[in-house]
């Protein structure tokens, strides 16, 4: 995606006109769960996925790097790039802190989205760098989930993600964006923001709302 439209989308968009957008083009199931929030609500998130699928443990073998994938995720991380973790359910897996955090930023990655736990929010908020995550706490992955696969289709937040979508997350949520539909997706969706821009002039100086809508069909 051109780099203009992607620093457009980032200061222009929302996840609701996202979602809104997608709706209309017939994607309907694009929203994460709303338990998978941002570390910091005024942070924007957007960038390609590049996904990893996590697996529970219960035990660590001997001799065995139980970070092996995740941190071959990291370290090729690109510029624009959301590292995607997908866990199971259960609140067992913490795959996301301050230290992937450092090293994505690093790379030029764009921020993080799992639907397992998040730790040391205190740094990240203070690195200003944007995680989404389904829940906070201490625990770490090791002994308790493994990255058994990385670039592979995932389900994260209930979404399928594929490598290569994009992913947009604001306060109100994350939307994945199929890839094919991405270019598309944020070129309508800044023509509806400037559309509701209209609109609310319109209902702030005092018109019905039946009378925007129906001149609009925006709402």
């Amino acid at each position: 995606m051109d780099k203009k439209l992607i620093a457009e989308a980032r200061a222009r968009l929302y996840s609701g006109v996202i979602s809104d957008v997608l709706d209309g083009l017939g994607n309907m199931q694009h929203a994460m769960a709303p338990n998978v929030r941002p570390l910091d609500e005024n942070l924007v998130l957007f960038g390609r996925a590049r996904t990893g699928l996590y697996m529970p443990v219960y035990h660590v073998e001997p001799g065995i790097n139980p970070y092996e994938h995740e941190i071959a995720l990291v370290d090729d991380l690109k510029p624009d790039d959301v590292a995607v973790l997908a866990c199971p359910p259960g609140n067992r897996i913490g795959p996301w802190g301050e230290l992937l955090s450092t090293a994505a930023r690093a790379r030029g990655a764009a921020g993080a989205v799992t639907d397992g736990l998040a730790r040391d929010v205190k740094l990240i908020r203070e690195m200003r760098f944007p995680v989404f995550c389904g829940g906070i706490g201490p625990l770490d992955s090791k002994g308790r989930g493994m990255v058994m696969k990385i670039e592979v289709p995932v389900e994260c937040g209930g979404v399928r993600v594929a490598p290569g979508d994009w992913i947009f997350g604001d306060i109100d949520g994350v939307c994945a964006i199929p890839a094919a539909l991405a270019e598309r997706t944020v070129t309508l969706a800044l023509e509806k923001v400037a559309h509701e821009n209209t609109v609310r002039e319109e209902l702030a100086a005092g018109e019905l709302l039946r009378n925007v809508f129906a001149r609009h069909q925006i709402l």
